[in-house]
């Protein structure tokens, strides 16, 4: 038995709702990072349930090995969890990209399921491989350097074009009138006829909403909780955040009745999940509904500007524990720059909750490297971080650098010098050693995602160089600076 087949029968066998089915159009649904970050995604595990959902359709799950040299050695290809089967075998191929940088993974899983990564080789080959499959939340901001890689690319949100898109699959076999009449589809990409210019994304029908999980496991990176949306989108403003072009730009909630039935009898943990829940306007009975049941909790997002001694009390009764926030902006002046609306008196007041309920610690978002950002907002956070570990039981400050994004007001900005950036963050690091733990993203990373941000076609060509060259900074740096 190979080290893959002993760690899938251990994953399935911790596994609750794995769903299993008969269908003739089988699609495999990849995530191109390991298993714990993959199970760990609300949209991946709902378009599982979603395709099973649908008359004559299925799907199986793979993922990133953890050890890629390991994959590469034993020459196993790359198979699915629920059948042991060769993702190559399946008429489809379905991947879901959360960020820029997992565009590697992405590569990495074509290579290891022996399928020319290029969707232009794919084509000409005399073998018939997957139609490759692309969405996920990266399509909210720029597709464009994974199209080298798609035959098609479902935009924006994808409950309501996947039976589409199956149907499609069923009626049009096709290769080349399958997508040619999905590129005429609102929220298709196909990258080999619209080029470099994507269609608009897709919003769903309120009536799809929430997404939940399926399947609950303890190897994810909330250790067997059940996600469910609270909300999904954002009404707020902030310059640099692709939320803005989501769910028509602003937020849709979804009602306690509705969220709670969704919540098995069962199930004792619960994550409330979304890009703004704190701003629920029934947050605090969602909770006490949980609590007062026996439930723990956990919610993600939250806003210090929405934080009361009700909802944090109700969060510590349900066994909440690290208290999460942001800050984002450095100072006041680039939060107010950045339309942020989050005040000093805000994160002090979260601060003296996070004491006050017994919260263990407060951790901390921020970034750097804002346009205009000088010396003196830096100090300002320095100083800030410590008036803040003098207030919380402990401060973890996670710092991570601006990268603009497309569709966003800060779109085109450019990013700042790594040097740079790596001296503000020793800075901090004296300034806060002994009374704040710091870590974050290191800004050369950062810079990559900035190029793959901004980028396209020939980026995404990068990207595939640097992958398979080992993945490391210098093969990155090498890829995208020839």
């Amino acid at each position: 038995m190979t080290p893959f087949r002993e760690i899938r029968a251990s994953r399935l066998a911790d596994e609750t709702g794995t769903l299993h089915k008969q269908a003739d159009l089988a699609i495999a649904l990849c995530y191109p990072s390991p298993y714990h970050v993959g199970m760990s995604s609300l949209g991946f595990q709902s378009i599982y349930r979603g395709l099973h959902a649908l008359p004559g359709s299925s799907a199986e799950r793979a993922f990133l090995p953890e050890d890629v040299a390991e994959a590469r050695r034993l020459s196993d290809g790359l198979r699915t969890y629920e059948s042991d089967r060769l993702v190559g075998d399946f008429p489809v191929l379905a991947f879901s990209l959360a960020s820029e940088l997992e565009l590697a993974g992405l590569v990495t899983c074509l290579d290891l399921a022996g399928i020319p990564a290029l969707a232009a080789e794919r084509a000409t080959h005399v073998r018939t491989f997957p139609l490759v499959v692309l969405g996920g939340p990266l399509t909210f901001s720029n597709p464009v350097p994974v199209g080298p890689f798609a035959d098609v690319i479902v935009m924006g949100e994808a409950e309501e074009l996947l039976p589409v898109l199956v149907q499609s699959l069923r009626e049009k076999p096709d290769r080349e009138t399958l997508t040619r009449d999905l590129a005429q589809r609102p929220g298709f990409y196909v990258p080999s006829l619209h080029g470099e210019t994507p269609p608009p994304i897709a919003i769903a029908d309120d009536n799809s909403l929430p997404a939940y999980s399926q399947i609950v496991t303890p190897h994810t990176e909330f250790g067997g909780m059940f996600l469910i949306e609270a909300e999904r989108g954002c009404s707020r403003g902030c310059a640099y955040c692709v939320m803005r072009r989501s769910a028509g730009g602003g937020m849709r909630v979804v009602s306690p009745a509705r969220l709670l039935s969704l919540i098995p009898a069962e199930t004792r943990r619960v994550g409330l999940v979304g890009a703004a829940v704190t701003d629920h306007p029934a947050l605090a009975e969602i909770l006490r509904a949980l609590v007062d049941a026996g439930r723990a909790v956990g919610v993600s997002s939250l806003r210090a500007d929405r934080l009361d001694n009700e909802v944090v009390g109700l969060l510590a009764r349900g066994g909440y524990r690290t208290m999460t926030t942001a800050a984002d902006g450095a100072s006041q002046r680039l939060r107010d720059q950045v339309d942020r609306h989050t005040q000093i008196e805000d994160l002090r007041r979260a601060a003296r909750l996070c004491r006050d309920h017994g919260l263990a610690l407060l951790k901390l978002y921020v970034l750097i490297g804002l346009p205009g950002e000088t010396a003196a907002d830096i100090d300002e956070l320095a100083r800030l971080a410590l008036e803040l570990a003098a207030l919380a039981p402990k401060l973890s400050l996670t710092v991570s650098p601006f990268v603009s994004k497309r569709n966003t007001p800060l779109d085109h900005q450019p990013f700042e010098d790594i040097a740079s950036l790596d001296d503000k963050l020793a800075f901090l690091r004296r300034q806060l050693r002994g009374r704040a733990h710091l870590s974050g993203d290191a800004p050369k990373w950062g810079w990559v995602e900035y190029r793959l941000a901004q980028g396209g076609f020939a980026e995404g060509l990068a990207a595939a160089q640097a992958a398979r060259a080992g993945g490391g900074f210098a093969a990155w740096r090498r890829a995208l600076s020839g």
